[in-house]
């Protein structure tokens, strides 16, 4: 039967999602990046946090994109288990303050109950670091069942043993001399008429679109799977943190590393 439907099916859903989906457009990334970063600086705790850091003795660990699956065929996250739990051990014992910034879990595949039931020694290492007003967790993409399911505040607390609300990005705030820094972080699937619409948008996404896609093994091109994409994205995302005079951008989504263009 999926045979039967991939044949049937691919050429419709495919052309559905090139001209739906997250192909980069300049003018919606900028406005999607500034509404959010207006939002956090004069709404602080509503779309996300504004921390105020000591640049000499605070220290923050960023991951992201870990995509925790259900340990099966698909779990892209089951070979790095063991390293990610190590690396969280020494971060917290270092006293770092964690910030997940997005797609830890893979919610687009797997069902919320089972990626609870397959990773339950990563929320215990994740949890540590909430115990100590160290944790903050961005929803990307692919979680963001964190953002728009009506259960998602029982399902954090199911998993941390506490409440704990999910942005969709943080300021880092600091001073240097008389200047002053902000650091800006979000997934980066801002502008992404698929995941950064309107309720509807996120809703059909998350909980029809994705596992309609995967059980068709379909896979349209998008920022994480496609070079061309992800270097037009990464270079929308550059020309806007270019004009921010004192704003350092932080994303993740295109799974593409770029530090410093020296193309653009």
């Amino acid at each position: 039967m999926r045979k039967f439907l991939q044949r049937l099916l691919t050429k419709p859903v495919i052309t559905l999602a090139n001209k739906w989906s997250s192909r980069p457009n300049k003018k919606r990334v900028d406005k999607a990046l500034s509404k959010l970063y207006q939002n956090i600086s004069k709404n602080p705790g509503k779309r996300g946090q504004v921390i105020n850091f000591d640049s000499k003795r605070d220290r923050f660990i960023i991951l992201s994109d870990q995509h925790k699956g259900a340990r099966d065929g698909s779990d892209i996250f089951a070979k790095a288990s063991d390293n990610y739990l190590e690396a969280l051990k020494y971060y917290n014992q270092e006293k770092f303050v964690y910030i997940n910034l997005g797609d830890s879990e893979e919610l687009w595949e797997n069902t919320f109950l089972a990626v609870k039931k397959h990773n339950k020694k990563t929320y215990e290492a994740e949890q540590c670091f909430l115990d100590r007003g160290a944790f903050i967790k961005i929803f990307g993409n692919h979680d963001l069942y964190w953002d728009n399911d009506p259960l998602a505040i029982v399902s954090l607390a199911q998993i941390y043993d506490q409440p704990l609300k999910v942005y969709e990005g943080a300021i880092l705030q600091t001073s240097i001399g008389e200047n002053k820094l902000a650091i800006y972080l979000t997934h980066g699937h801002q502008g992404d008429l698929q995941s950064d619409g309107n309720w509807f948008s996120k809703w059909f996404v998350s909980d029809i679109w994705a596992p309609f896609q995967a059980y068709l093994h379909i896979n349209p091109n998008t920022p994480a799977n496609n070079d061309t994409l992800k270097t037009n994205q990464n270079r929308i995302f550059n020309r806007w943190s270019v004009k921010q005079k004192i704003t350092i951008l932080i994303t993740e989504h295109t799974l593409q590393p770029v530090f410093r263009s020296l193309t653009d």
